[in-house]
C-alpha cells in the first residue's frame, strides 16, 4: 500500500515539487499551505509522515509539530529556508525526525523520507527485527514489533529515530557506538545527518525517560560515543 505524505508549506512551487518527487517514488501525497491547514488535514487522515516547513503563517512549523506531538507519533521531516543551527536543534528537541534546509534535492528528500519511512513499517528486510518480541534490560522494555518502548512499565512515545537508535544501543548493552555507527543504523547509508542531528536525538531521548523517573538511560564514553546506560 502507498505511503500516505503530507506536505505543509506555503510556497506552492516547493509543494509542487515534493509532490512530483515523492508520486514519482510511488507514494500519495496531501498537499496544505499553512499550518492550521496541515493540523486539520491531520486530523481527518493520519499520514504516515509529514514533510513541515518551518516558516509558515498562520501556525509555524515548530507549533505544528508540538500540537501534533500531542496526537501522534508519526514521523516528521522538517524544511526551512534558513540553515540555522538553532531551528535545526529546536525542530528535533520537540520531536522532529530530520531536517533539511532549502534548496534541497527533491532526490536526497526522497531518500530521506525513505529513511525514516523504512524504521517504521515491516517488510521481509527487517525480518530480524520483527522475531525480537521483546528486548528486556533491566527496567528497560522494548518491543519491536509495536514500535513500543516501556521504564517500569510507563509507555515512553519516541519517534521512529529515537526508537531506532535506543534498540540498537539496547541490543548490544555493553557496546559503545560512534556517531557514525549511529548514524548508519538510524538512516540509510546514502543519507547524511551532522554530529549534532544525532547528539539532539540522544538528548531528546534521555530528556523523555529523565521524565518517567530514569536517571540515566544512555551513557556519554567521551572522546568514543554512546552506550546504554549500565544501571540498565
Amino acid at each position: 500500500m502507498a505511503k500516505r505524505i503530507l506536505v505543509a508549506d506555503d510556497d506552492a512551487h516547493i509543494c509542487d515539487v515534493i509532490s512530483f518527487a515523492l508520486e514519482k517514488a510511488g507514494m500519495q501525497v496531501t498537499v496544505s499551505n499553512d499550518g492550521k491547514q496541515a493540523l486539520e488535514a491531520f486530523r481527518q487522515q493520519p499520514a504516515d509522515l509529514i514533510v513541515l516547513d518551518i516558516n509558515m503563517p498562520e501556525c509555524d512549523g515548530l507549533e505544528v509539530c508540538r500540537e501534533l506531538r500531542k496526537l501522534s507519533e508519526v514521523p516528521i521531516l522538517f524544511l526551512s529556508s534558513r540553515d540555522d543551527e538553532i531551528d535545526r536543534i529546536l525542530g528535533l528537541e520537540i520531536g522532529g525526525d530530520d531536517y533539511v534546509t532549502k534548496p534541497f534535492s527533491p532526490r536526497e528528500l526522497v531518500a530521506r523520507i525513505n529513511a525514516i519511512l523504512k524504521r517504521t513499517r515491516h517488510s521481509p528486510s527487517l525480518q530480524a527485527a520483527e522475531d525480537e518480541e521483546l528486548i528486556v534490560r533491566h527496567k528497560l522494555q522494548l518491543s519491536p514489533q509495536q514500535h513500543k518502548a516501556s521504564w517500569e512499565q510507563q509507555v515512553i512515545s519516541l519517534t521512529a529515530t529515537e526508537f531506532a537508535i535506543l534498540l540498537l544501543l539496547a541490543r548490544s548493552p555493553s557496546r559503545v557506538y560512534n556517531r557514525d555507527h549511529i548514524m548508519q543504523s538510524a538512516y540509510d547509508n546514502n543519507v547524511y545527518v551532522s554530529d549534532r542531528t544525532i547528539d539532539s536525538h540522544i538528548r531528546h531521548i534521555r530528556q523523555k525517560f529523565t521524565e518517567c523517573g530514569c536517571a540515566s538511560i544512555i551513557e556519554t564514553v567521551h572522546g568514543v560515543g554512546y552506550k546504554l546506560a549500565s544501571c540498565q
